[in-house]
């Protein structure tokens, strides 16, 4: 019995089941997947970007080894909270390497990070930085996500704008690409993206650019935490366009789908519960729809009180939650951002963790929780 004193109430720890490697699943599942700081590095941790590469590229292979696919350089990897453009590349070109020695699923974000917005900013200097960006992550192996541009935001004067640089940007890819409409409440920069406050108005702004270019169109990652959103244009995509669900809210109903169809996933929450969602979607491979609900309603607490308001903190959960899981020796993040949440909801992430037996060692895990929580003047 391993316990511990938390604020809010104590926990009793316990053993989660074993992962377990993909057999059978009927849907693609991508892991945006963070980076492991280089807590060591003599830098300002707030203004420079320090990576561990070993720990970084060693949680990929774990990630490979479940079943995923990873979703390299995305928000979850800091992207625009602490990653720079040059340090992305550097995480996609290894990746990419790794993913390719061994045979495995990668996608990685192109986008324009490198061009900083302001009211100058032209619309063919947002297409240049686009295509600066997806040929050097189609030059490294991988294929391309097409992430949603801040400078993009603030160039464009409405949805024509969107069409012409989304149709010059994808008719110049080598592979068709998953497009990323990523709301603001991951990143208010992003607000009035396609052209429209209304989502539903963006909505259809979005699919007329995938139908006018839907042979280089994989799919589109929504990121709207709306289900009823995301069902709405799942039913209008084109033949052959998938949608990618990003809602870290709803991702169980979403994947299972309906007499209508299904989303396939890339979502930020199967970094910290990739064992087990990978459980969870073997048997929906089975056609287990009883297991499959069961092993994923306990992480549904989870995920949204990892994706609470403001949801652009998440990191900081998904990092907390691979130290306690020993996939990196500290709780140390890129910008600093280990600061972004507070000692009661890292104690709540531990609570609802635990629920959903994402602990395979509950002694490490009481180990390594007790000196953050000390540093912030807790004793557990």
């Amino acid at each position: 019995m391993t316990e511990l004193n938390l604020p809010g109430g104590a926990v009793t720890l316990v053993a989660g089941p074993a992962p377990t490697s993909a057999t059978g699943w009927t849907r693609t599942a991508y892991a945006a997947s963070h980076v492991v700081a280089n807590p060591m590095a003599d830098n300002d941790p707030w203004l420079d970007c320090a990576v561990d590469w070993d720990r970084t590229l060693a949680f990929r292979e774990h990630l490979w080894a479940l079943g995923f696919g990873v979703a390299e350089a995305m928000d979850t990897a800091q992207r625009g909270m602490g990653m720079d453009w040059p340090t992305s590349l550097e995480l996609i070109r290894r990746s990419t390497a790794l993913a390719k020695a061994g045979g495995h699923l990668i996608a990685s974000g192109a986008g324009t990070d490198h061009l900083a917005p302001g009211p100058d900013v032209t619309l063919d200097q947002v297409i240049a930085a686009y295509e600066t960006q997806c040929e050097a992550v189609e030059a490294a192996g991988s294929r391309v996500i097409l992430m949603a541009s801040r400078a993009l935001v603030q160039a464009a004067k409405g949805p024509e704008d969107y069409a012409r640089v989304y149709e010059r940007v994808l008719g110049g890819l080598e592979q068709p690409a998953i497009l990323h409409w990523l709301g603001e409440m991951f990143d208010p920069a992003l607000a009035g993206y396609w052209g429209a406050e209304d989502h539903v108005v963006a909505m259809d702004t979005a699919l007329e650019v995938i139908r006018a270019n839907a042979a280089k169109v994989d799919g589109i990652k929504v990121s709207l935490l709306s289900a009823e959103k995301e069902i709405a244009m799942r039913r209008r995509l084109p033949e052959g366009v998938r949608m990618y669900t990003g809602d870290d809210f709803n991702y169980p109903d979403l994947i299972a789908g309906d007499d209508e169809g299904y989303s396939h996933a890339l979502l930020g929450i199967f970094d910290p519960i990739a064992a087990v969602a990978a459980r969870a979607l073997g048997q929906l491979g089975k056609k287990d729809l009883k297991g499959y609900h069961a092993t994923f309603a306990p992480s549904v607490p989870l995920s949204r009180h990892i994706f609470k308001a403001p949801t652009r903190f998440y990191k900081t959960g998904v990092v907390f939650m691979a130290y306690l899981c020993g996939h990196q020796d500290h709780f140390t993040m890129i910008g600093g951002q280990e600061s972004a949440r507070s000692t009661l909801h890292l104690a709540d992430i531990i609570r609802m963790a635990n629920a959903c037996g994402s602990f395979t060692d509950p002694e490490r895990v009481a180990a390594r929780a007790r000196p953050v929580f000390a540093a912030r003047g807790v004793e557990v």
